[in-house]
């Protein structure tokens, strides 16, 4: 090989491809925490050996300490197991509600973009409802009316999320119709079903993936939100907010509070640095 070859503009452009994958310290954290989060959501029983139900009373309101990393409750349960067991309840009901939100909103955003006419205005009006009313506000509304469980706090986090991503959808996909590939393909006589499925739906929903993974956080929050007002399954349950709903009543012990509250936290900031990591690398 000789100098000239390896110094060609494919090799540089090779290597320039190579360093712009270089991943952040910050992005590195982010997935651990993320990746952390789910082992704990699959696999609880492999992260701790307490009872997450049952506690020893000579044990209660225990501090921190090397035996029971996040002090125990009021209960004398180790508070460290009820978070990461709660882990489980807290991230699949964030993952219902972002799918909820990509399926129903992705669906109609869709369609509303590409027919366009009278079918973009029924969409586009309901998607104004949606949006017109605060997005907690809305969930607490639904989970109302199909009754009190995380489940079903899921379901209504899904459908306050909706409108955003039908808004998001339907611009995307107005942007694609407009694509010179497309219209060659209307052109060539390709079918309007084949048009979207194929070329129109693929390059829209590249801008779906960083705003799900925003929305997996912020459903995060918004349903730990929902159980710190009792919306959510019922104690014994270790959801994240119900955690803090009641460590509040304790305030003498205040790891009862912080422990949950900085789990919340910090998963929701490291989905949230993922997703503007995702955006950039679009």
């Amino acid at each position: 090989m000789t100098i000239a070859s390896f110094h060609s503009p494919s090799r540089r452009s090779a290597i320039g491809r190579l360093a712009s994958l270089r991943v952040q310290p910050t992005i590195v954290l982010s997935i651990a925490i993320v990746a952390l989060m789910i082992a704990w959501s699959i696999t609880p029983g492999l992260f701790t050996n307490h009872d997450p139900i049952n506690g020893v009373p000579a044990h209660k309101l225990l501090a921190p300490s090397a035996e029971n990393w996040f002090g125990t409750d009021h209960l004398g349960r180790d508070l460290y197991t009820r978070v990461v067991y709660g882990t489980s309840s807290s991230v699949s009901s964030a993952l219902i509600a972002v799918v909820i939100g990509v399926v129903a909103g992705g669906l109609i955003g869709l369609l509303a973009g590409f027919f366009g006419g009278w079918v973009d205005i029924v969409f586009a009006r309901m998607v104004d409802v949606l949006l017109a009313i605060p997005k907690f506000l809305l969930a607490v509304i639904v989970v109302t009316a199909i009754g009190f469980d995380t489940t079903n706090a899921a379901i209504a986090t899904g459908v306050s999320a909706v409108g955003l991503f039908a808004r998001v959808m339907r611009s995307e996909v107005i942007k694609t119709r407009q694509a010179t590939f497309v219209e060659s393909s209307f052109l060539l006589g390709g079918s309007r079903w084949h048009i979207l499925w194929r070329h129109v739906f693929p390059n829209a929903s590249r801008s779906v993936l960083p705003l799900a993974v925003l929305q997996f956080g912020d459903s995060i929050l918004v349903i730990a939100g929902l159980a710190f007002l009792g919306y959510g399954d019922p104690p014994p349950a270790s959801d994240w907010g119900l955690l803090i709903s009641i460590g509040k009543d304790y305030l003498k012990w205040p790891w009862l509070v912080y422990a949950p509250a900085f789990v919340t936290i910090a998963t929701v900031l490291s989905v949230n640095r993922i997703s503007r990591w995702l955006r950039k690398t679009d």
